[in-house]
């Protein structure tokens, strides 16, 4: 795997694990408890939650992004790996793989 790559791939995590955080943060500070007034004279009143629009749509974008982030730096991690592979320096490589035509198997 090439050093670049690596570095972007795990750039690419920490960015999916902070974004996904403040995913968790934007959802948790969008709620407050409000006191809702009696329907009837004389009843209790009672608490509700009030929800923030804004902040309910920046948890839904944060989560949106820290997946396609995710995603895109796994499977940028298994590409390069499998670059490796292929190229002949694991030596688990060409292990259950059948020969080409012309090869001779080792």
């Amino acid at each position: 795997m090439s050093r670049p790559a690596r570095k972007v791939a795990i750039v690419g995590l920490a960015a999916a694990v902070l974004a996904a955080a403040g995913c968790v943060l934007s959802w948790l500070a969008a709620g407050s408890q409000v006191v809702v007034a009696p329907v009837l004279d004389g009843e209790p009143s009672t608490m509700s939650m009030q929800y923030s629009a804004p902040l309910l749509m920046l948890s839904l974008v944060l989560a949106t992004v820290a997946g396609v982030l995710l995603v895109l730096a796994v499977s940028g991690l298994r590409r390069s790996r499998r670059a490796v592979a292929h190229a002949g320096r694991l030596p688990h490589a060409n292990r259950g793989r059948l020969p080409l035509a012309g090869e001779h198997s080792s």
